[in-house]
């Protein structure tokens, strides 16, 4: 039997010819991620190992992102412990105020993994880099220490279940909309530990930051890690991402067996997709926008544009797209979040950022920040929040009784101007 594009990568990894799911391997690592939640938690853990430096200093990214800029002493001693760590282990790849982003936007943007890579990261939307056919997971910040000296991971082999992609999304609908679809079709634990892998001429259709919101959101279905074929798109972007690793080729493509093993093939027609939002409190609780118009309105109080899921370029493009010459609603609050500084800086060179003032938005430097109720936007009691961002649990914004709603960019900018959840068409686009 052969194997998956996950399995490649772990077999080749651990310096064996072949894995199958459920083999209990050792594997290198590429790239160890934390940030400051919890990358402090790993460094007490090194009190445990009798080994006190870094495998590499070059291979661990320590990002400063969730609190950042620190919004209470509590957040501030967390990052002065990891920015003390990093000046006495050189850690090349740290990044704090004035070069920091969103970790999961940040580390490809820098060129910090290409395809073929392993990483694991302290978060659990380390899977994002699936999006350039790398294998990445979230793990525990014990897991992060013993990385971090030993450059290497246990792992049990993941089973897969194949997404086939057919077809070309419509206008508006985005590889967010995608993502919702497949966590509302399986549920929340429909891949629990198995790899998510999209392949199809679908595939095609959806640009380098549809591919990576797709992956970062494969842990919302329970997943172990989310992959992609490594294609031409995928190619141009380590090119212009990594142009020393493209040129020395230090990337390797990794294809699926024509005979490897699924748990499951699931045929997705993106053309049949429509907006979908994911209503309180689970990401599986889905309902495209034409369900939501035939039950009644949802008036909102809040908006939220960014996070490591949709901070991107793109997503920032599209907004302001929708929101351009446009009003935010009275009375609702709109924050918009770049990725990285980097996506701040293109915004304001296309006059995006002047759109969302003009609008009535504000735009917050590059923070994790409201996504997990951190900071930027914490929701009172009873509001409701239409969000970019990856999760709805309860009390994960703010008041425990407060209500958020998953949606893409452009659902999310259209809600802004309405005051209730809506989509671009809704606005005549």
């Amino acid at each position: 039997m052969g194997m998956t594009m996950t399995q490649k990568i772990l077999a080749a990894h651990a310096g064996l010819e072949s894995v199958k799911a459920g083999d209990l391997i050792e594997a290198s690592l590429d790239l160890v991620l934390g940030n400051d939640v919890t990358t402090p938690v790993a460094i007490n853990e090194l009190s445990k190992f009798n080994k006190k430096t870094v495998f590499d200093n070059t291979k661990i990214a320590l990002v400063m992102d969730h609190f950042t800029p620190n919004k209470d002493i509590k957040s501030a001693e967390h990052v002065k412990q990891v920015r003390d760590f990093s000046k006495a282990n050189n850690i090349v790849n740290y990044f704090d105020v004035g070069q920091m982003g969103i970790e999961h936007a940040l580390l490809p943007e820098k060129g910090l993994i290409v395809a073929g890579n392993t990483c694991i990261g302290a978060d659990s939307h380390t899977c994002t880099y699936g999006a350039l056919g790398a294998f990445s997971t979230g793990v525990g910040s014990t897991d992060m220490a013993a990385g971090m000296v030993t450059g290497k991971a246990w792992f049990k082999v993941p089973s897969a279940i194949k997404f086939v992609l057919k077809g070309e999304k419509a206008e508006w609908v985005s590889g967010k909309d995608l993502i919702l679809h497949i966590i509302g079709m399986i549920g929340v634990d429909g891949a629990r530990y198995k790899s998510m892998e999209f392949a199809g001429e679908g595939v095609a259709s959806l640009t380098m930051d549809d591919r990576f919101t797709i992956a970062n959101m494969a842990i919302e279905a329970g997943a172990k890690n989310g992959i992609f074929p490594v294609d031409d798109l995928t190619l141009d972007y380590i090119k212009d991402h990594a142009p020393e690793k493209f040129a020395n080729k230090e990337y390797t493509v990794y294809e699926a067996d024509a005979d490897a093993d699924y748990d499951e093939v699931i045929e997705i027609d993106l053309s049949t997709l429509r907006p979908t939002i994911a209503f309180p409190h689970l990401p599986e609780n889905t309902k495209t926008i034409d369900e939501i118009h035939a039950e009644g309105d949802i008036a909102i109080d809040q908006v939220v544009i960014g996070s490591c899921t949709n901070g991107r370029i793109d997503d920032m493009r599209i907004a302001a797209d929708v929101m351009n010459g446009r009003k935010v609603a009275d009375w609702l609050r709109v924050i918009v979040i770049p990725g990285t500084q980097e996506i701040y800086l293109q915004m304001l060179k296309e006059g995006l950022t002047q759109i969302f003032v003009e609008a009535g938005a504000i735009v917050s430097t590059p923070t994790c920040g409201p996504c997990l109720g951190g900071h930027m936007g914490i929701l009172a009691h009873g509001e409701k929040a239409v969000s970019t961002t990856n999760r709805n649990f309860i009390g994960r914004m703010g008041a425990i009784d407060s209500e958020i709603y998953l949606a893409s960019p452009a659902v999310a900018a259209a809600s802004a101007i309405t005051g209730k959840i809506s989509s671009p068409e809704d606005l005549g686009l």
